[in-house]
Parts: structure tokens; sequence; C-alpha cells
């Protein structure tokens, strides 16, 4: 496979599923313990016994620390209107008296549920800095992407994770504040468990699949999907974190409101359609029985599929997880709710994922196919089938 995802490199070539969930080691980064339990089972239990009132006053002091007595903005949000970081917005300015600027990196193509989100939480009283990437590079980008390392998504969180923190040197503001830790919630390098933040030198293995922009471009190179003519190096400074020593100079500091207070998803979606005007989706995303999560682009269906494709785990399974880990639903129902939605093709959207990709779908396929782990798949009959299931 011509590919420059780091993550498959290392990815087991066999299948063990947690015994308390229904995660597998195919998960990046991902390990069980001698009982056969994943790591994000530990921490829901582990986290239950977590000093959380001395872990608020921390924020408490935290945000005493960074406050701005003067009116400026004090924290930066990354924040799209979403649940997660429509929540942390709204806490950090209405219970811990911050004053958040709002950074918004634009989705590839906006649904209108997410476009609707957006619009509401600017209502409910944020003001919200969006970038807008040069939408010809940014194609370009998301077709060499989905080749390269199997993500049409890729562009996307290089542009969420390093935009912030351009506005924050710009703006002079020190602290950043993010939604939960992903690596401890749902299963990633351990290190960061009792860290309130994650290491800027981490950042391109744990957002980026070890691969940066120029490592993208480069592949495209070579292939002939892009050239010199398609951007100019400007272009790219947002899809690019400021150099780390300019970040550790101005001693900006990158946190997590999942250290400070236990995190919830279903309760997020509460808090936000009571206080953003946050709106579920009419209808179920595709792939899962949920409607809350990841709503902003037309691309998540595709994105959420190729995860299915490469590690056999697909969107239901994510979102049972955290269900069975938040106690509100047993494993066997999230074995019933897989076998349903996971790897539900993400027809939805699909002509116009097409025109945006500049595919075909034979062409789709046929990168779709390349991804599949031989371990994995198999052919019963002429169609793709896992060889493990849950």
């Amino acid at each position: 496979m011509d590919s420059i995802d780091k993550q498959l490199e290392i990815q087991p070539k066999y299948v063990i599923y947690c015994k308390k969930c229904v995660i597998s080691n195919q998960r990046p980064r991902i390990t069980f313990d001698e009982n056969g339990i994943c790591r994000p089972c530990n921490w829901a239990e582990e986290k239950k016994g977590i000093d959380w009132a001395g872990r608020q006053q921390k924020l408490i002091d935290l945000c005493g620390k960074y406050r701005r007595h003067d009116g400026r903005y004090d924290v930066i949000v990354p924040c799209s209107g979403g649940k997660d970081s429509a929540m942390v917005a709204h806490k950090l300015k209405h219970i811990y008296n911050m004053h958040p600027l709002c950074i918004t990196y634009a989705p590839f193509l906006y649904t209108e549920t997410g476009w609707a989100n957006f619009q509401n939480l600017i209502k409910s009283g944020f003001t919200v800095i969006q970038n807008w990437p040069n939408s010809h590079l940014h194609r370009i980008l998301s077709r060499i992407a989905f080749e390269a390392v199997g993500d049409n998504f890729q562009p996307f969180p290089y542009g969420q994770v390093a935009f912030p923190f351009h506005m924050a040197l710009k703006h002079n503001i020190k602290l950043v504040f993010y939604g939960e830790n992903q690596d401890i919630e749902y299963g990633g390098n351990p290190k960061t468990k009792n860290m309130p933040g994650m290491p800027i030198e981490d950042f391109a293995e744990r957002f980026f699949k070890g691969a940066l922009i120029k490592d993208l471009i480069l592949w495209g190179e070579d292939r002939g999907l892009i050239s010199g003519r398609d951007y100019l190096e400007s272009d790219l400074m947002f899809y690019q974190s400021p150099p780390i020593d300019e970040i550790k100079s101005a001693d900006i500091q990158f946190h997590w409101m999942g250290f400070y207070q236990p995190w919830h998803p279903l309760e997020n979606v509460d808090y936000v359609i009571k206080n953003t005007g946050f709106q579920r989706d009419p209808q179920r995303s595709t792939g899962t029985y949920t409607n809350y999560a990841s709503l902003d682009d037309k691309l998540d269906g595709l994105h959420y599929y190729m995860a299915y494709i490469k590690f056999g785990i697909g969107r239901a399974t994510a979102d049972v997880c955290s269900a069975i880990r938040d106690g509100i639903m047993s494993r066997d129902e999230a074995i019933d709710i897989v076998s349903k939605y996971d790897g539900e093709f993400p027809n939805r959207y699909l002509d116009e994922v097409l025109e945006y990709l500049s595919l075909n779908m034979t062409e789709l396929h046929s990168i779709i196919d390349m991804y599949r782990p031989p371990h994995l798949w198999k052919k019963v009959n002429g169609e793709w089938k896992l060889k493990e299931t849950i």
C-alpha cells in the first residue's frame, strides 16, 4: 500500500475485543490490560475516584491567573458550535468569568445543521474568528489525503489545531482550551493521563497520523495531483502550527476541559441545547444511531467509513463504547447496534462529496479497497466481509 499513514505500520495483525465494551485492538494506540479490558474502560472506572472538587479548584485558579480585567479576550476556544466546544466556551464565559474568543476552522462542506449550530453559537453571545482556507487548494488536499492516508478529512485537523495558536500569538492570549483528552477517553497514548493539556511536540503523532501538510503535498506532487501553480506558500500558513519556540516563548498554554470535569457527551448535548441553541440533526448520522456528534461537514460520513475500512471500527462502535463507559448501555445492547449500523456506506451527500473530491464511484471504491488490511477483510461471494466481528 502506498500510504503515509504511520498508524498502519504498527497496526496489530490479530484482532481482540475489549471484554467490557466493544472496541478492538485495531484502534490506533489503544492497549488492553491482563484481563482483556481496554484502557478507556479502565479510565472510566479510575476517574470515578478522582478528586473532581480539587480539579475544579485548579480550574478556578487557572482562570484566575489568566483572566483579564480590562475586557480583553483572555482565552481561545476552538469552537464550531458543536456539543463539546460550545459547552467549553459557554462555561468559561458564564461560570468562570473568562472572556473567550472563539476560533473556527471552516468545514469542507457545511451541513444545514452544522451551519445553524454555528450561527446559534454566535447569537448566544460569542465573537468568532472563522478561517476559510483557499477552497481550490483545500479540495486538492482533501483528495490527496484520501489517497495518501486513507482519510479525506486530514487537512481539517491541521487547521483546527494550528489556527487557534496563530490567533493566540496574534492577540497575545496565553490560554487555549479544548474539550476532552481523546487519547484518555477513547484510547491512545497514556502519558497524558494526568496532564491538563497536550504537549505541543506531540501534535504530529496525535492529530496528524504522523504526516504533516508538507508530507501530503510532496506525496501529491509525486503523483501529479498538485503543483506549485495550485497554491502560494502563504496558503499553507494556517495548516501548520507556529514554530514551537514561538509558542513556548509566548508561554501559551494548551488545556482540556475534560481534565477539570468528568466528560459525558450526552450531558454536553443537554447543556448546549439549553444554553447555545444547539440543534440535533433531524436524522441519525450515517453509520450510527446518534444524531448529535460531528454534524458540521458533509464529508464526515466518508471520514468515519474509512475508519471502518482501515481498522474495522465504525462510527457506531465509537458511540456505543462511550455509552457503555458512561453506564447508559449494556454490552449486549451495544453489540446489536454495532451489528446494525457499523460500516453503513455514506450515501448521504455522496454526490456532493464525489464532486468535491473530483472522483467517480469506480475511483472511490478503488481507493477504499486499497485500504482494506488483509488481516481484517476477505471476499465472500464477491462481497467484502470482516474476518472478525464482535
